[in-house]
This record gives C-alpha cells, structure tokens and sequence, in this order.
C-alpha cells in the first residue's frame, strides 16, 4: 500500500495536468461571480487574481471541483445550503516521527476499534514519518485540542510515550461530515468530489467517490463534444452520481466511522459485526475459499 500526503499527490497531479496542452492552472485566482450568458449558450466566471485585478472567463461548462467550502456550489444554492449532518465526534490528523513505532509489527497502515480512542496509524514517508488520525469529543476548540494532544498520543501510542519522545510535524483538527446537494447539475454548472459531496475519511469512500465523479462527467462532456450524446446526459451524471452517494458511499463510510467506536470491548465486535464475522469466518482453516484455501486474515483487538 502507498500513503502518500496530499501535498505529494497533488503535485503528482498537477504534472499530468500540465502534461495536456489544453489544460492551464492558474493560481491565486478566486471565483467572485458566476452566470450564464443564454444567447451564447455559455457559462462564466469572473475572477478575482491575486494582483488585485478581475477577469471573465467564458465555457460551455464551469466544472465545480473545488473542495468542501466550494465556492461554486455556495454561489449555486447560498452559503450554509449543503444538505447532511456534521458528526458529534471530530478528528485529528497529526504527522509524527516516533522511533516507538520500530518495535511493534505494525503494518503500513491499521485501525484501532475502541470507544474513546479509535484511531489509524499509517506509514507515509520512507523515512519514518506517519500518519497517526485519532478520534476526539466534538465541540472542541483548536486550544483545547492541541492542550489534549500529549495525553490522547500517550494513551493511544506504543510504548505510551511523553512529547519528548516523538516528533510532531502537524496537527490538524478537522470536523467530519455526511453531505451531498440536492443537485449537482443546475444549467451549465456541475459539481464533483467534495464541493458536490462529503463523508468521513475512514475507507477512502470521499476520494473514490470524487474520482468516479470525475471520470463519469469526462465521459459525458466527451460524449456532447463528439456528438454521441446531447446535455441530458448531464442530468443522467447527476442522477446516477447522487444515487451511488446515498446508496453506497454514505452508509458504507458511516458504518466505517461507527465501527471504529461504537463497541465497548472487542468480543462484542466481533462477535457482533458483520464485517469481523466475514473476517473471523475467513480465519477458519476448515472454509474453503477456491483453489488456494482461505485467505490470509487476523483480527488484532489493542
């Protein structure tokens, strides 16, 4: 598995994009205003450019792909429209050099199930610099927080180690979130990824979710542009999109979260869940699975 920090993915990505002469990233520019101009069947921004000055920019389609605090989208429905609930539990993400982590055979990345302190370590850097994501009370402030640091890595660490012992290089509190408009197409404007939607981190379901936005709007711009297909198709992405959202993505990734915490000791669990019973079934040497027996698979209760 390779867990890369979003600063090195989006660096990977932005080589690609230059890599297509018909892309251009502009930096320092924010969206002001948005409309469509009806008599040349085009939509517009007008930005605003880091020296202070303004421009329009004229498409076919303005694609919406730009985060959580979209500021598409809030221009589309206002700023405090985005259908959903914020957790009553928030996160902390931290990066850490700890040498703790040499002496437990750890793998490059894991769960922790507990009621107070869930969490997930993983590997990011061949140097020794990991991720270590824990689960905190909601409400609090970043004050606060960063005051409870040093008592929630001494709990949840091997080796319950004091600040002198590691390295933190980051922390960031963040709120978790399960959200998703009502439309993600409205005329000649579309939205993806996290400006159309939201769930908690833990599965990946945010980042392939926004992924297959991105790929199936490109097969339908494509599709309009080659004449295969008219802009209803448009209207079929937003259908087919928000389905996959509130059929798959949001109960998988909420039941992801809860697993996490919502036991009180760990026969409970996996006695219990569905997931560890698939898992706890796997570890029996009597099932057959195919040619090659059961897979390798362990249930580690810390």
């Amino acid at each position: 598995m390779v867990c890369l920090p979003l600063h090195k993915l989006g660096k990977i990505l932005e080589t690609h994009v230059k890599s297509q002469q018909t892309a251009e990233i502009k930096y320092g520019w924010k969206v002001a205003e948005i409309g469509e101009d009806v008599e040349k069947d085009k939509a517009w921004v007008k930005v605003e450019k880091a020296d202070g000055s303004t421009e329009v920019r004229e498409a076919d389609y303005v694609v919406g792909c730009d985060g959580a605090n979209s500021i598409i989208r809030r221009k589309l429905f206002g700023d405090w429209v985005y259908p959903g609930y914020t957790w009553d539990r928030q996160i902390v993400a931290t990066n850490i050099y700890y040498d703790g982590f040499k002496d437990v055979d750890y793998d490059d990345s894991q769960f922790f199930v507990h009621p107070e302190h869930w969490h997930m370590v993983a590997k990011i850097q061949p140097d020794g610099l990991y991720r270590v994501t824990y689960g905190e009370v909601g409400g609090l402030t970043y004050d606060e927080l960063k005051e409870r640091q040093p008592a929630k890595f001494q709990a949840i660490l091997p080796g319950n180690p004091t600040p002198d012992k590691y390295n933190l290089v980051n922390f960031s509190p963040y709120k978790v979130h399960q959200r998703c408009v009502d439309k993600m197409r409205v005329g000649r404007f579309l939205l993806a990824a996290d400006a159309a939607h939201l769930c908690n981190p833990f599965g990946g379901m945010g980042l392939t979710g926004g992924i297959a936005d991105v790929g199936s709007l490109y097969d339908s711009l494509r599709g309009i542009h080659n004449s295969q297909a008219d802009d209803s198709i448009l209207d079929k992405y937003d259908e087919v999109r928000r389905k996959i959202w509130h059929d798959v993505i949001d109960p998988i990734s909420t039941q992801n979260m809860q697993r996490l915490f919502q036991y009180a000791n760990a026969d409970e669990f996996v006695e219990t869940d569905p997931f560890y019973k698939t898992i706890k079934t796997m570890q029996n040497p009597d099932m057959k699975l195919g040619k090659g027996g059961p897979p390798n698979a362990s249930i580690i209760c810390r």
